[in-house]
């Protein structure tokens, strides 16, 4: 596993419910509410996309709970 830069995903999808391709980087479809987002991405053929909601503030947590 190799890390992702996240920065455009960030900049342009904050808040947002996004779809990717299996790249984990590609969107394949955003919206702000997750059935929205997983009927455009079935709808462009991919039925099984990664999913995952954009934070809307980009916080750095260290330490434990």
């Amino acid at each position: 596993m190799s890390a992702k830069n996240w920065t455009k995903l960030f900049k342009e999808h904050k808040g947002k419910w996004v779809a990717l391709k299996d790249d984990e980087i590609t969107v394949i479809s955003s919206g702000d509410k997750l059935p929205e987002v997983i009927q455009l991405a079935t709808a462009k053929g991919y039925k099984s996309p990664i999913l995952t909601k954009i934070p809307k503030k980009d916080v750095v947590y260290i330490g434990h709970a």
